[in-house]
């Protein structure tokens, strides 16, 4: 190669991302369609990380997430490529978007038409249909500020933080979600149904800031979808456009350790001793597991190892996926199910630690919009509940487990689905000890950080670290946070911040190298970096 093909070419970098979740795979997408030499290494024999896929009797079950919304942010990674996201999976509008129902009988559709949703708070509660009204028109101005200005911009500096605090501040962001809630609305079901959302991306609503509101506007802006084929759809459809763009994936591969060395990424060191040399990495892999773990032997970025140690985390799941030998068609596709307790249920799980006797659920049944998810004739099912993470309550979940599980099925077949028990021919669980076990998750949380104010922006572990040249971060454990809209904008950012630093540094390293070994002159670099050599 000559100096002139040095400067003729494009450099091809190679970058590793570790993890295929959803973040992991867009900030590929992204990365592979900008020219760079991408792989994927996957601990696991399928991609999809927490939206893992279990084929099971003939059914299948999405590990989750399941609630998909905003689908622009990823039609968005496939229009980066040159792609559409329709050519690849059909996406099926949910409606309603969710389904409510409290014990005291009480049903609301939740639904993305503005009539029929005041409809439904007038019948529960005339008082508070201008309330709702306004309570909407603060939830689309926080989505303006909070999501579409801000979710996919990393916050790297303080200053970035301190420059949108008035308006954080003219939005109460300090405020809880459940605070501005019932700010505006006052009957206490409706209190409820307008603030669980927070706990879709693993926030507490009395604790996690205002901000997450805008939850509410993005679902009634672009509505609720499920990909037909189920979640593991979209997640093939990303793979298959990483493929398409040169990337590669390396399935049941552990990482070992991310080699540092003079505070530079040098590449990954594997389970089996391999040593493979990349020039940047992402890390879509828990950010406590990333720093703790991967880093572990080296000196590097010491303040962050404290923050992820001492890190508020978003509480665990346990989850029971089913399938029946019959069908449910009263059910919708998303049905909330509000226990007798709510504040004192989520004190329970967020701070006290307990596993409480009641619970709230959360049911999914996918074969409403998709019946090929099981066999003909047959339902499947999906049902999480919110519980308590391993750093907050010590329970054996091997055995307590199936003991919980039976309780959820008691539950259903009482309040949603009579004759449930008995039509049950599959079933399998998966617990917060799994959740640290198969996922690495620190805790076993769900939703990696938890979503409060204080971890929220530049308080939350950055997209690109500031102390390790060549290191990033995607998905829940980074800016903007959890949930599909969030991980997808967390890979829009993080992929920015690569393609920038490419531009910075690429052509000045590879000639000082050069120089080094002889086969470029400096003469000739001098003239083409005469700042930086």
């Amino acid at each position: 190669m000559t100096d002139n093909d040095l400067y003729s070419k494009p450099i091809r970098e190679k970058v590793a991302v570790i993890g295929s979740g959803f973040g992991g795979l867009c900030a590929a997408a992204r990365l592979a369609s900008e020219g760079f030499d991408v792989t994927i290494v996957e601990m696991r024999d399928k991609p999809g990380g927490r939206a893992y896929v279990y084929e099971q009797d003939g059914f299948i079950f999405d590990a989750g997430p399941t609630v998909i919304t905003a689908p622009e942010c990823l039609e968005e990674v496939f229009a980066a490529a040159g792609e559409k996201l329709s050519d690849y999976v059909e996406m099926l509008p949910v409606k309603p978007l969710y389904r409510l129902c409290w014990e005291d009988g009480l049903k609301f559709n939740y639904s993305s038409d503005l009539g029929e949703t005041l409809e439904q708070i007038e019948k529960i509660s005339p008082e508070d249909v201008a309330g709702y009204r306004k309570f909407l028109e603060y939830t689309e101005n926080v989505f303006q500020r909070g999501y579409t200005e801000l979710a996919h911009v990393p916050f790297l500096k303080v200053w970035s933080m301190f420059k949108v605090a008035p308006h954080l501040v003219r939005l109460k962001a300090y405020r809880s979600v459940y605070a501005r809630v019932s700010h505006f609305l006052k009957h206490p079901h409706l209190r409820e149904a307008f603030s669980f959302h927070s706990l879709l991306v693993g926030g507490n609503p009395f604790g996690a800031s205002a901000i997450y509101t805008l939850i509410h506007y993005l679902e009634r802006k672009w509505g609720v979808f499920f990909p037909k084929g189920g979640t593991h759809a979209l997640v093939r459809s990303l793979v298959a456009l990483v493929e398409k763009k040169g990337g590669r994936i390396r399935y049941n591969q552990q990482v070992r350790q991310i080699r540092v060395a003079d505070a530079r990424v040098q590449g990954l060191e594997y389970a089996n001793g391999e040593f493979e040399a990349f020039d940047r990495v992402v890390s879509n892999a828990d950010v406590n597991h990333t720093y703790t773990k991967l880093l572990s032997e080296t000196r590097s970025a010491r303040s962050s190892k404290w923050f992820v140690r001492n890190a508020r985390y978003s509480m665990s799941l346990f989850v029971l996926y089913f399938g029946t030998s019959k069908k449910f068609p009263e059910l919708a596709h998303h049905t909330i199910l509000f226990g007798k307790r709510y504040k004192e249920l989520l004190e329970d799980i967020f701070h006290a630690g307990v596993l409480a006797d009641d619970f709230s659920l959360y049911l999914h049944s996918p074969t409403v919009s998709d019946p090929d998810l099981a066999p003909e004739g047959c339902a499947g099912f999906y049902v999480l509940s919110p519980v308590p993470h391993l750093g907050k309550a010590n329970i054996d979940w091997k055995e307590v487990g199936p003991k919980y599980a039976d309780k959820i099925i008691d539950y259903l077949e009482k309040h949603q689905m009579p004759g449930l028990r008995e039509s049950i021919i599959t079933q399998r669980i998966f617990h917060p000890g799994d959740f640290q076990e198969q996922l690495q998750a620190h805790v076993g949380s769900a939703f990696s950080l938890e979503p409060v104010l204080w971890q929220s922006a530049y308080f939350r572990v950055h997209n690109r670290d500031p102390q390790i040249e060549g290191l990033y971060f995607v998905g829940a454990g980074t800016h903007p946070g959890a949930g599909i809209p969030g991980v997808v904008n967390s890979a829009k950012a993080t992929a920015g911040l690569v393609v920038a630093d490419r531009q910075g540094v690429d052509l000045v390293d590879i000639a000082k190298q050069r120089i080094s070994k002889g086969s470029l002159s400096f003469s000739l670099a001098a003239k083409l970096f005469p700042r930086e050599l």
